[in-house]
């Protein structure tokens, strides 16, 4: 019995703790992580700037007016041109909104926990109130044109990528400046 009682209390005893070994591939490549200055990141900053939210909502209104202008340019309709301009504006009032809430969540100093719970709070009111100014379209417009509203909501909606994409050719002008003033030291 006493044979019985010990094959069970082994096979059911708790490993002793050990360290896991990491991943395969950067078992010896493993260095320490060191946080940077107030130097350090002050120089980061200033070589990576933000886009200004309010330069990117600017950018998703003239997007828009574009996009309207093609969109009366093109059939001559005035239907999908409120469609469009509808559609437009579906994608710029949630933003603007959610950009001017997220900013007080996101002040210098504010603890990262509430800052992150403001910023998912803010992103669910622009969706909601999105989708709720897509389900009130057929109110608002009549019959919209639905292919005219969704251009102007998805164009007006990808400025951010834009955005994203002017603040990289920034960075990098900034960085050539920057290597012609110090002569590529």
């Amino acid at each position: 019995m006493t044979k019985i009682t010990s094959k069970i209390a082994s096979t059911t005893a708790r490993p002793t703790p050990r360290q896991s070994p990491g991943w395969q591939d950067t078992a010896g490549d493993e260095e320490a992580f060191t946080p940077l200055t107030a130097d350090q990141a002050r120089q980061w900053r200033a070589s990576h700037p933000q886009l200004p939210v309010g330069r990117v909502l600017v950018m998703q209104v003239i997007i828009g007016i574009v996009v309207v202008a093609v969109a009366w340019a093109l059939t001559g309709k005035a239907l999908v041109a409120w469609s469009a301009a509808y559609g437009a504006l579906v994608g710029v009032l949630p933003a603007a909104l959610a950009a001017k809430g997220t900013a007080r969540w996101a002040a210098p100093g504010f603890p990262p926990g509430a800052a992150l719970a403001g910023f998912l709070l803010w992103e669910a009111v622009k969706l909601i109130l999105a989708v709720g100014m897509l389900m009130a379209a057929p109110k608002i417009l009549g019959v919209p044109s639905w292919p005219a509203l969704l251009i102007g909501l998805v164009l007006t909606i990808k400025v951010y990528w834009v955005g994203l994409l002017l603040a990289q050719s920034m960075r990098s002008r900034q960085g050539q400046a920057q290597r012609a003033k110090t002569n590529g030291c």
